[in-house]
């Protein structure tokens, strides 16, 4: 059966965004998949402004130490240190959550999706907020435009470079971990070069490093200026030049699309047409926008196996929720400890591959707290939850926490979390988009404009649920039951 406007416009706003905002609902039927698609273009072309959330403290710290210089470097006391990784740590729970606000409100989803792609793509753990807003800025304004660009530029970030070991990348003592990564995990893909090519280009990468204010610094009498051979080309190679034979291969953009494809399209990929699209890409010279088009524009993309197929990350989640169901949170904590319970905090990958993402973000405990979300937002009920011990996404708060915390007498392992979210939903739109809706045909109504997929629950027992003491208290805990289900978890 053919996809109405409304359903194409859906599957493109959860795929090249992060789900329909309240404010468009009454557009989803009007407007064409194509002339939806011009829009976010349109609205995702001006260059992002960069995100400073770093603290007055270290901003004044780091200018301080580069004016004392190389020959009276500043030594930082044991208290000073202390207070600036838990000033890090602070700048990054900051820079989390006024990122995932940019997701939720802005206009330029495009964009903001795509950069939370290369952000899982180029993943890194990095606990200085100056690298980290810097390599997000990186992302941000390159998600649209050149891959080879981005590549270059994320390659002599200082979060990256750090993250990677390269400031201990030195001629006669190669680190090899940049390298490594920058084949097998940001370009050619595991299999597709071999360990004296990883040798010869971590030759190439010798002297690339960083200050402490995170620009990038070329140490030449660090670097190896011999003769390297990589991918069968042999010359004098710096890093640039590795990054140019990488770049080369068609390798290159048949990894980087088949990524692109599972992020966008769906977690199995039709080869044929990834081929199709990845030598595209290489002949437009890895133009971001002109594969993002030939993906979303495409009739196939519209068809119904690839619609509600995808289990949203955590992140998507959320910001899908709150898109929906505009609201002001009092307590933005509770944003942080959800994203640690579904196992996805921005800036915190798991490691260098980043998330798996697909079927890996569902398991019995993290299914059951995704279904019980959209119940926390609407009550004032409290988060029990014992999220993986991890300090650094604790943003360093675990300390003090486990001192204020008294268990439960016989309690063993982690106490639980207690927290609430505390949202006030502003329902008028929502609510007001269903005003020529037959009260019978309500439930028909909200699960089509919510779910991706055929709803598995009865209408009648989401009435049973629901409160039909009035119309506008029945359309709003029918859309909190129906959020709950299985099926919203798909995209």
């Amino acid at each position: 059966m053919a996809l109405t406007n409304q359903q194409k416009n859906q599957h493109l706003l959860w795929r090249a965004g992060f789900g329909p905002a309240v404010e468009q609902l009454g557009d989803l039927s009007e407007y064409s998949p194509k002339e939806f698609y011009k829009a976010l273009v349109k609205a995702s072309s001006k260059k992002p402004d960069y995100i400073n959330v770093a603290d007055n403290y270290l901003q004044g710290l780091v200018m301080g130490i580069d004016a004392a210089g190389q020959m009276q470097k500043k030594e930082l006391s044991v208290e000073e240190r202390k207070q600036v990784q838990q000033k890090n740590r602070e700048g990054i729970r900051n820079l989390n959550l006024y990122w995932l606000k940019e997701m939720i409100n802005s206009g330029a989803q495009l964009r903001e999706k795509m950069a939370f792609f290369w952000h899982g793509h180029f993943a890194c753990r990095n606990l200085n907020i100056f690298y980290q807003q810097g390599l997000l800025d990186i992302i941000r304004r390159n998600a649209l435009g050149n891959f080879g660009t981005m590549l270059k530029e994320v390659s002599r970030s200082a979060a990256m470079l750090n993250f990677l070991n390269n400031q201990q990348n030195r001629k006669d003592h190669p680190n090899e971990n940049f390298a490594r990564e920058v084949m097998e995990l940001f370009t050619l893909g595991r299999g597709n070069y071999t360990e004296n090519d990883v040798k010869e280009a971590a030759r190439a990468f010798t002297g690339w490093g960083s200050n402490l204010k995170g620009e990038y610094v070329f140490r030449k009498f660090q670097h190896d200026f011999g003769a390297k051979t990589v991918l069968g080309y042999t010359g004098n190679f710096d890093g640039g030049e590795v990054l140019d034979i990488l770049l080369e291969q068609k390798q290159t953009a048949k990894y980087i699309t088949q990524k692109v494809y599972k992020f966008l399209v769906n977690e199995k990929v039709d080869t044929i047409k990834a081929d199709w699209l990845a030598e595209r890409f290489y002949k437009n010279e890895y133009d971001i926008s002109k594969l993002l088009e030939d993906i979303l524009t495409n009739e196939w993309f519209y068809d119904e196996k690839n619609v509600g197929v995808k289990i949203k990350s955590p992140v998507e989640l959320l910001a899908g929720i709150q898109r929906m169901l505009p609201m002001t949170l009092e307590n933005e904590e509770a944003l942080l400890i959800l994203q640690r319970v579904l196992g996805q905090v921005l800036f915190y990958p798991p490691n260098v591959a980043g998330w798996p993402g697909g079927k890996t973000w569902i398991d019995s405990s993290t299914l059951m707290m995704r279904m019980r979300i959209p119940q926390l937002i609407n009550d004032a009920d409290e988060m029990n939850v014992s999220p993986k011990d991890d300090d650094d996404q604790m943003m360093g708060k675990r300390d003090k926490e486990d001192k204020e915390r008294k268990p439960p007498e016989g309690a063993r392992g982690n106490v639980l979390k207690r927290q609430q979210i505390n949202a006030n939903v502003d329902w008028g739109l929502y609510v007001k988009n269903f005003d020529k809706t037959a009260r019978e045909n309500l439930v028909d109504s909200i699960s089509r404009l919510l779910l991706q997929v055929k709803p598995t629950i009865n209408n009648e027992v989401i009435r049973q649920y629901a409160d039909e003491s009035a119309r506008d208290s029945f359309i709003k805990t029918a859309t909190i039951q129906i959020m709950s289900t299985p099926e919203y978890q798909l995209c």
